[in-house]
């Protein structure tokens, strides 16, 4: 007769939730603990992959090797060409790839991990310098290595202190520290970013000018200063909306739907009214060399619709609809 096989009781969620909970925890105070460890050792491992003038060969077994290959794709999407190096692989020939010029990161909670140690012998040999993120300041790779950062953590989120969870944690926090610390002193912009981001909705939002979206000639509304608000309210019903107003060709006040809307509620003489009585003065305005993403961001955060597009000189060039950016992907 086949033995039954009972299944243990399933715990209640409040057990389970509280373990998630746990977990945020523990790793949000194990990478807490590093801010304060960042002084000399980490300045000094920035100096050294700023001044690589190969690139950065990253490496680390099991998770840590998993928490490499981010912090590689990081470092190279942020202007420091990276690479990911399999220890095991690399002691068997995939070392071949380092040049002169290189720098290494070699990952390890323990610091006694074997393949890494005799790859890093190999590493030694062609005179590389080897940045060490370990759990354990005092270990082989940590004495070994030419700048030691301490990633150490008090414990695991896992309740039986095993599975790497708030050491692989603070291991990706150092990693990200690093390249954000490289970014901000190569001073990386958005546009160099984009470029190593072309494809996709980030690629969009990188690389869109607001001249890539903008409405010009016969399709931007415009009224000159001197105008009634019938000739602004025509212009409006029949180009979208916000209507900027120009003085020649500078721009100097919009009227928008909001501005109708509050006079109607305050005079029946809506369209004998004067646009300059009613405009909005000093508008927010962009450049079409802006990035669409920040067009749409100044927009979102001042509630409006729409902004005129202007040269240095102030004079209109266009407008830019926030629908226009929607649909084109920017946001």
């Amino acid at each position: 007769m086949a033995e039954t096989i009972r299944r243990k009781a399933e715990p209640a969620p409040a057990t389970w939730l509280a373990a998630a909970r746990e977990t945020l925890r523990l790793e949000a105070e194990a990478i807490r603990a590093l801010e304060p460890r960042l002084g000399p050792s980490f300045a000094q491992a920035v100096d050294l992959l700023y001044g690589c003038r190969g690139r950065a060969i990253v490496t680390g077994m099991g998770k840590s090797g998993l928490v490499g290959r981010k912090i590689a794709a990081t470092l190279t999407s942020t202007g420091t060409p990276s690479l990911f190096v399999h220890p095991a692989e690399g002691v068997h020939g995939d070392a071949g790839v380092a040049m002169s010029g290189d720098v290494v990161i070699a990952l390890s909670k323990s610091g006694e991990t074997g393949e890494l140690i005799d790859l890093l012998g190999v590493f030694k040999r062609f005179d590389l310098p080897v940045i060490a993120i370990t759990g354990r300041p005092g270990s082989t790779l940590a004495r070994h290595a030419d700048v030691a950062l301490d990633g150490s953590v008090d414990q695991e989120a896992c309740p039986h202190d095993l599975t790497p969870t708030a050491s692989t944690a603070a291991m990706l926090a150092l990693g990200d520290a690093l390249a954000m610390a490289l970014l901000t002193r190569r001073d990386f912009r958005p546009e160099e970013f984009a470029a190593f981001h072309p494809g996709g909705a980030l690629g969009r939002r990188l690389l869109l000018t607001v001249s890539d979206v903008m409405v010009t000639g016969k399709e931007c509304p415009s009224v000159a200063v001197s105008a009634s608000m019938r000739e602004a309210i025509l212009e409006m019903a029949h180009k979208r909306g916000t209507v900027p107003v120009v003085e020649g060709d500078r721009v100097v006040g919009v009227v928008t739907n909001g501005d109708l809307m509050r006079l109607m509620g305050e005079t029946d003489r809506v369209f004998e009214m004067p646009v300059r009585n009613v405009m909005t003065r000093e508008p927010r305005i962009t450049r079409p060399d802006a990035l669409a993403a920040a067009a749409v961001n100044q927009m979102e955060n001042h509630g409006i619709m729409a902004m005129p597009v202007v040269d240095e000189d102030a004079r209109l060039l266009g407008i830019v609809h926030l629908h226009d950016c929607m649909r084109a992907g920017v946001v």
